[in-house]
């Protein structure tokens, strides 16, 4: 017993850790140029850690049996990055047979969360909880569908796509972050990291929508003048 305390310890304690170091890293890519250099090496190394968070998140669940709640929120900002990542690099939304079965699973795991709750009652904010589900859902049912978008209108999609799930990634980590550090101050203290979230993934979509925007209208303009050119 006393082991698998040392171990149940050294769990949190690297779980906490990883955690703390995604959120930094986080920081650096939202606030670092997109593209850039810094951008692209704190994003691979958020999603690194991220991982680390998720796999200790599993084994406090399955294993120490901890809250499984966090199991949920831990798997949504698991699913957000790993999607928000393959997306960026296929760049496209031909059916792959990896990001399904990661969907099925992500959505498994939250099924099975809402069994959970009808077998031990309600024990966190009913806000939060199914917020957090529907969430998950949305974002899994969204990834589902987009398969059905023909090719030729996906177009920049998988930017927007990256760009909320990573937002959304990073902040639904934040948000179990003072979730679980300010547990007296809750929900306000989830569901405000998550607003926040949401307001700045729809900032940085409409900066790009914007932006690209303006270079595809520059393109058809300087076209345009080409083609009268060659006349």
């Amino acid at each position: 017993m006393e082991n698998l305390e040392f171990w149940h310890k050294a769990n949190i304690f690297v779980h906490v850790a990883s955690g703390l170091i995604a959120l930094l890293l986080g920081v650096i890519a939202l606030t670092a140029p997109k593209g850039g250099k810094a951008h692209r090496k704190s994003g691979r190394l958020f999603l690194y850690f991220l991982t680390l968070v998720v796999a200790t998140g599993l084994f406090g669940v399955l294993i120490f049996e901890v809250n499984q709640f966090l199991l949920v929120i831990t798997v949504l900002s698991g699913y957000n990055a790993y999607s928000g990542m393959r997306v960026l690099k296929n760049k496209t939304n031909k059916i792959n047979r990896q990001d399904i079965l990661a969907a099925l699973f992500a959505v498994s795991t939250g099924i099975y969360f809402l069994f959970y709750i009808k077998s031990i009652g309600m024990i966190w904010s009913p806000v939060i909880i199914y917020a957090t589900l529907g969430a998950l859902f949305l974002i899994i049912l969204y990834d589902l569908l987009r398969y059905l978008i023909p090719a030729d209108q996906y177009g920049n999609l998988w930017l927007y796509e990256h760009i909320y799930k990573m937002v959304s990634a990073f902040t639904a980590l934040l948000a179990a972050a003072t979730g679980t550090a300010f547990d007296a101050y809750q929900p306000h203290s989830q569901y405000l990291p998550s607003l926040f979230g949401t307001l700045l993934a729809i900032g940085f979509i409409a900066y790009f929508y914007r932006k690209n925007e303006q270079r595809a209208k520059k393109h058809s303009i300087e076209e345009n003048k080409t083609n009268i050119s060659d006349h």
